[in-house]
């Protein structure tokens, strides 16, 4: 190896290594001016951090505005439009784009993944882009993104960027109720949507793995007001309760609706499905607690099939039969899907509802273009929103869970999902 090769290795290294050291003790907002100064090391020249709104809508620039002093970026605009811009594609495509604009100047735009998690953009500038500088490039984007996640929780600077509007009393809990919209290993692409994001009331998705095990549920309380939030809330944390001291799923609906009716205000209910899936078989359990039937949609022939079982009553009336647990199995590639009545039955006055076949016509044809599941659902959701002229009167939730193999360790189509190709 050459000296000018071992050099350029070694200011890489001095450039990850400072700045994740310097990390721990760093607010958000220093972290547009340290990475800047950190990248000029390998001879990245300028680095602008943008990140997504809530719906995927927009990517906010980070300044560094209240705390550090922001760098002169007089090109990079405080809004880019997903839907129209190379930064927008990086985002939607988890690609490296190029963008030399102005002609002479060396750009790329990187996504900003943790995990598979896309948490905004990257635009760098770079003095020579070659091999050596894509892989810097994408080093630095890793990290960023991490670094970016594990500040998220506690800035408030974070949600402001986040949220293009103000947000309500019950969005704002339900929020940092769920997990992380999207999670992807060697077995399963998990991810989730919800809308109205600013003004959500009663529906909410969970998912958690355990050991070769998947667990997935979708809750939708009864009524759109806050009380509708706390309960499902409520609904949530005893399900977790029960679920992480080992019941099945039969005695974690029982679980589920001996808390409701204990606590939650008299007559308060929660539909939903809760599911279990064996990776290592591809085996899938679930009961349905008053709420529309889970989605299967079958890979390689766009088929999908309806997942019927004798419902039981919703959680929280205390009444009825019990559950029945119900049995199917997804192969590789199948992908799960998990709903509430919110995307089916949106509709603009005087016309028919959103449906089914058009849901999940969506669901097939956007998959099929290829695109990674996070990306299919923002542009499912943005369909279900723009049918309705932007303006649902129910929460519309869509969980959607793909099987890809039997194996922790990522897959090729896994790695796809979380990579960052150039194009």
């Amino acid at each position: 190896m050459s000296s000018s090769l071992r050099d350029r290795g070694a200011r890489g290294r001095r450039m990850l290594a400072g700045l994740l050291a310097e990390s721990h003790v760093m607010p958000l907002e220093m972290l547009p001016v340290r990475v800047s100064e950190y990248a000029a090391l390998v001879g990245l020249t300028q680095v602008v951090i943008y990140l997504c709104d809530l719906q995927g809508h927009v990517l906010r620039r980070l300044s560094g505005a209240g705390l550090a002093v922001p760098s002169a970026v007089p090109d990079a605009p405080e809004e880019l439009a997903i839907d129209e811009t190379a930064a927008g594609r990086a985002y939607q495509l988890g690609q490296v784009v190029t963008d030399d604009v102005p002609p002479g100047v060396k750009r790329r735009w990187l996504p900003l993944l943790d995990g598979t998690e896309r948490v905004g953009v990257m635009r760098v500038t770079v003095d020579v882009a070659d091999a050596h500088a894509q892989e810097d490039m994408e080093a630095l984007a890793a990290l960023l993104a991490l670094l970016i996640v594990s500040k998220a929780d506690t800035s408030d600077t974070y949600a402001r960027l986040s949220r293009t509007r103000a947000m309500g009393i019950t969005a704002e809990m339900q929020w940092n109720l769920m997990p992380e919209g999207t999670f992807v290993d060697g077995r399963v692409a998990i991810s989730g949507v919800l809308e109205p994001a600013y003004q959500i009331s009663g529906d909410a998705y969970d998912y958690a793995t355990d050991g070769p095990l998947i667990h997935l549920a979708i809750y939708d309380a009864m009524g759109h007001d806050t009380v509708a939030g706390l309960a499902t809330a409520l609904a949530m944390g005893a399900g977790r309760n029960a679920r992480r001291q080992g019941a099945g799923l039969v005695d974690l609906g029982q679980a589920v609706d001996d808390a409701l009716l204990e606590q939650a205000p008299q007559g308060r209910y929660v539909t939903g499905v809760l599911c279990c899936l064996d990776t290592r078989t591809g085996g899938l359990t679930w009961i349905n607690r008053g709420h529309p039937p889970p989605l299967v949609i079958r890979h390689g022939n766009g088929g999908w099939t309806s997942l019927e079982c004798p419902p039981a009553p919703p959680m929280g009336i205390g009444m009825g039969p019990e559950a029945t647990l119900c049995h199917t199995r997804l192969d590789p590639g199948d992908r799960l899907v998990l709903y509430t009545d919110g995307i089916t039955e949106a509709r603009r006055p005087g016309e028919k509802e959103f449906g089914i076949d058009r849901f999940t016509n969506l669901l097939i044809h956007h998959h099929g273009m290829g695109l990674p599941v996070p990306e299919t659902l923002r542009r499912v959701i943005h369909a279900v929103l723009d049918h309705h002229d932007g303006d649902l009167r129910d929460d519309a939730t869509i969980l959607f869970c793909e099987r890809l193999s039997t194996s922790a360790t990522p897959s090729g189509q896994a790695a796809r999902l979380g990579g960052i190709p150039h194009t």
